[in-house]
């Protein structure tokens, strides 16, 4: 069997990373969020920044140690030697992957219904399903044209973003930053929606396979894709508000178009084109880093061997390829609400994100002498205190969610081990 293509560089890498991260939540969840945490929105985006951080950096050691594809799998399988937790931890991997590609899909459905309204009516999950499809189809065809795309794609969402800031310049100042409709709890509450828009660098460590020197550039991807996506994310949250009040913001389907339009007097066209962009890059990414995950522990005998096909001619996982399609398609149009299945990616991820950081914690003692490339900074012995941090916040932002989205995502992971356990009383 074919292995996957070693193509990608630290800059391609990181375009990645960036290009996730930038597509998801500043045009998917911006409105939403607005409407939890007022003016003060720029506030949750560094509370968001910061706890995404300290998952950050014991991603980027993890990887440094483990450059392979299903990598959260694979953390949890060589830190804690339990299938089932390891098995259990990939398959909550693999639906978060599969509930944030559809989150993202809606958003391109809001964007493209915005921009074909004078001319004919697109259902929002409608234009949902077109963007699975299309990203889909990349998906399989390649992973270094996959990069081309995406690479075209990062830039032209950022100039949509540096758009907004600099229609935000003169307005800078107009209103009280600091104003919370909602008090600090409707900014905690914003900075656990809006989470969702840091996603992305912990699926940098899914493509390991197919970077070049990945112990090396993997750590450093993930470190340069959250500073930049940072910076963009405080100053995009700040014009935002200063020109259109957070009230009108969070009842918009396409917020950046309509804060263009506001701004521009006229037509929001150009803004929901580029966002067209920018949410169809981060599906793309995001079915390519699901499938991944599906690859990789077929590939480890933990789902299916079929799922580990990889197309001669392609050298894609096809199968697995096809399979998270039909999966976000599914879901998309069975659940249809942007926010709910925003809430429902992001306690999977950080379900995850704790998980994770337990492993590097005790990995940490198990293995002290294994070979870093990357190490968490901040320790007290052979304690890392970061990682400690990003438990106690990842716990923190999934007590804001709503009972049901707890009670689903809870669902969701123990069926993981309920799958296991079958599986495993099959094969016996």
């Amino acid at each position: 069997m074919p292995d996957l293509k070693r193509a990608l560089n630290l800059w391609e890498v990181s375009i990645y990373g960036v290009g996730l991260i930038l597509g998801a939540g500043i045009y998917a969840l911006i409105g939403e969020a607005a409407g939890l945490a007022g003016n003060a929105l720029w506030i949750s985006f560094i509370f968001a920044a910061i706890i995404a951080s300290f998952t950050g950096l014991s991603y980027a050691e993890l990887s440094s140690m483990f450059p392979k594809s299903a990598a959260e799998f694979v953390y949890v399988e060589n830190a804690f030697k339990k299938k089932s937790l390891s098995f259990a931890i990939g398959w909550m991997t693999i639906f978060t992957g599969i509930f944030s590609s559809a989150t993202v899909a809606l958003g391109f459905g809001g964007y493209l219904s915005s921009l074909l309204s004078g001319f004919l009516v697109i259902p929002i999950i409608l234009g949902a399903i077109i963007a699975i499809l299309g990203a889909s189809f990349f998906n399989f065809y390649g992973i270094k044209e996959s990069s081309k795309a995406n690479i075209i794609f990062t830039l032209i969402e950022a100039s949509g973003l540096f758009i907004i800031i600099i229609l935000g310049i003169k307005y800078l100042g107009s209103v009280n930053y600091l104003e919370m409709p909602l008090g600090f709890s409707g900014v905690f509450t914003a900075a656990a929606l809006i989470f969702f828009a840091y996603l992305g660098f912990e699926d940098i460590a899914n493509i390991a396979e197919e970077t070049k020197d990945p112990r090396k550039n993997i750590p450093m991807a993930m470190i340069i894709s959250i500073v930049v996506t940072t910076l963009i994310y405080i100053l995009v949250s700040l014009s935002v508000v200063s020109i259109l009040p957070w009230n009108e913001l969070a009842k918009s389907s396409a917020p950046l178009a309509t804060v263009s339009s506001k701004a521009l007097s006229g037509s929001s066209s150009l803004l929901s084109l580029i966002a067209l962009f920018a949410t169809g890059n981060t599906i793309l990414i995001m079915l390519i880093v699901t499938s991944r995950m599906m690859y990789g522990m077929s590939r480890d005998g933990a789902l299916p061997r079929i799922l580990s096909k990889v197309h001669k001619k392609r050298r894609t996982p096809w199968v697995s390829v096809i399979i998270t399609m039909l999966l976000v398609l599914i879901f998309t149009i069975a659940i249809g609400n942007l926010r709910s299945v925003a809430e429902i990616a992001n306690f999977g991820v950080l379900l995850v994100f704790v998980t994770v950081n337990s492993s590097l914690i005790y990995l940490r003692y198990r293995e002290p002498g294994m070979k870093r490339s990357f190490k968490v900074p901040i320790n007290v012995g052979k304690f890392p205190v970061l990682p400690f941090l990003g438990i106690i916040f990842s716990l923190l932002l999934m007590s804001h969610f709503s009972i049901f989205t707890i009670l689903f995502g809870l669902c969701v992971f123990f069926l993981g081990f309920l799958t296991f356990l079958i599986a495993r009383n099959v094969h016996a």
